[in-house]
């Protein structure tokens, strides 16, 4: 049986289209997980695959001591993957980018063994640029990123299946929703969006005015459920959670962009601004060019009831979302990596 060695991490972002991919394989081939710590590791330990840690030193993006350290941080990481490959000796190795997939590929580049990289955003990231050429396909979600590798192949974001499988009676049934005004899901990531967690609370009579409100907090950010709002740390259902939503208010990260509009679900895009490369705002303004959703920045939160209300009563968003096409790339990458291990 061949052996694939799955590597990205630093954020779910990095790690949920991975194991997307890995699902789709996973009888067919050997599967392991390498990564920098969490959440990868959780990730890949609750669905039962080996996971490997290697602490790759992560850039930070404002002036730090810590970033002094990387050379020596990096080489000593660039040694144990080395040693690791070679006693894996994985058939092929599979990264999602991120700081903690550069030692996997540095060291399968050394050893021969191939190496597909898959890209989330519109503009690269450092980690991708600096491994596009030890890959054999840079793969992309956007169309427009494949064209600035000369290994660039379009495949579209890898969706997990069951995101696109929920169903709406089942779902309204699980989270208690009952009938009446529209459902409004507002998604912060595995961990939380503080800035949108608060505009949600601090806003919330006026919101609860117009929607239910499903509320992701993330781990660790209780709230306190109230008629019309039903706050929830953690869902591992996001298919039930996407069924019951009649629009979504999260951040810009490639993955939840792609999900949002393959169910074609109207949506309003908090980007990221802070400790962030701006990729999230280019997402976001990408798909709100063509008029796919609706973007508000983190400065004017306060005015979310305003915005949330303009993308309920947005039509001409809505015919757009219904005639668009937003395909999962998972089968293809995966037909793409039978056909190198073939």
């Amino acid at each position: 049986m061949k052996y694939i060695l799955f590597t990205g991490g630093g954020s779910a972002g990095h790690v949920i289209p991975n194991l997307a991919v890995m699902h789709e394989i996973r009888f067919s081939c050997r599967l392991a997980y390498m990564g920098a710590g969490e959440p990868e590791r959780t990730l890949a330990a609750e669905r039962g695959y080996p996971f490997f840690g290697v602490e790759a030193p992560k850039l930070v993006r404002s002036f730090t001591l810590e970033n002094f350290k990387i050379p020596y941080r990096l080489a000593k990481a660039k040694k144990e993957a080395r040693a690791l490959l070679e006693r894996e000796k994985p058939d092929l190795v599979f990264s999602k980018g991120g700081f903690a997939s550069y030692p996997a590929v540095w060291a399968a580049a050394k050893l021969g063994i191939p190496v597909l990289t898959h890209e989330s955003d519109l503009s690269p990231g450092l980690c991708t640029r600096l491994i596009a050429k030890k890959c054999k396909f840079v793969l992309t979600s956007f169309p427009e990123t494949a064209s600035l590798f000369a290994n660039g192949m379009w495949v579209g974001s890898p969706i997990r299946r069951e995101v696109l499988g929920g169903e709406r009676g089942r779902a309204m049934r699980k989270f208690g929703l009952g009938e009446g005004l529209p459902v409004l899901l507002v998604l912060g990531g595995g961990s939380g969006s503080k800035a949108l967690n608060e505009a949600v609370t601090a806003h919330l009579p006026a919101l609860l005015k117009r929607f239910r409100i499903l509320h992701l907090t993330g781990r660790g950010n209780a709230a306190k459920p109230q008629a019309g709002y039903f706050p929830r740390e953690f869902e591992g259902d996001m298919g039930s959670a996407y069924a019951a939503a009649d629009f979504v208010l999260c951040r810009a990260g490639s993955n939840t962009v792609f999900e949002a509009l393959a169910l074609k679900k109207p949506t309003l895009l908090v980007p990221l601004e802070r400790g962030s490369r701006g990729d999230q705002t280019e997402n976001a303004l990408y798909f709100q060019k063509k008029g796919l959703c609706r973007v508000l920045a983190e400065s004017e939160l306060s005015a979310l009831p305003q915005a949330l209300c303009a993308l309920a009563g947005d039509e001409a968003l809505k015919r757009a979302l219904a005639t668009c096409s937003v395909e999962s790339g998972t089968e293809k990458i995966v037909s793409l990596l039978r056909s190198l291990l073939a």
